[in-house]
């Protein structure tokens, strides 16, 4: 898991006009909890680019005026017209204490059915796990190659590895949609052995 650094300072006022004037001049305010106490602070929201527009998890060194909180990011708000960082949330890790978070999904194997014009559609762009720190992977592989036409691939299949998956097990991952052409000519063919 790659590791980020961000750099904050403590906030005093936690007040919404504060929380206004530290996103005027481009600061983002964030909490971190999950440790012995609630840390608020702000960073420069530069420093959210490389965290937020990824599907990766990031394991993020929260240096906040020299003390240093190994973390993940939990949960960031967005205003709803312009899609500004409003607020984010970070999980304090600890060796001995599972986290929940969700990582990217990544196939892997060739499809028969999208081989035979198939078109693959993915369903679950991210699999919600709990895991020490430790076993926390970067993502989850999914197996393809036995997905074939008008199939799906269920949470179920994936091989929890030092892991537990807590995303529903019958919800599909991916399934492999029959092209209308394709159906078209399936159609025909039935209709031409009667």
């Amino acid at each position: 898991m790659q590791t980020l650094e961000i750099i904050g300072f403590k906030r005093a006022n936690l007040g919404k006009q504060k929380s206004k004037e530290l996103r005027n001049e481009s600061f983002v305010p964030g909490v971190l909890y999950g440790g012995g106490e609630q840390v608020h602070f702000y960073a420069p929201a530069i420093l959210f680019r490389e965290l937020i527009y990824t599907p990766e998890v990031h394991e993020v060194d929260l240096n906040i005026e020299g003390t240093h909180y190994r973390a993940i990011l939990q949960d960031a708000q967005y205003h709803p017209v312009n899609d500004m960082l409003l607020h984010v949330d970070f999980l304090e890790l600890n060796e001995n204490k599972a986290v929940k978070v969700d990582v990217p999904v990544k196939f892997v194997g060739n499809s028969p059915g999208v081989i035979a014009g198939g078109k693959l559609v993915t369903k679950l762009r991210t699999i919600k796990l709990k895991a020490l720190p430790a076993n926390l992977p970067d993502f989850v592989e999914v197996d393809i190659s036995d997905l074939e036409l008008g199939k799906s691939i269920k949470v179920s299949k994936i091989k929890a590895d030092n892991f537990e998956i807590l995303t529903n097990p019958s919800a599909p991952v991916a399934t492999v949609t029959i092209p209308r052409a394709l159906k078209s000519a399936q159609a025909e063919e039935a209709r031409g052995k009667k």
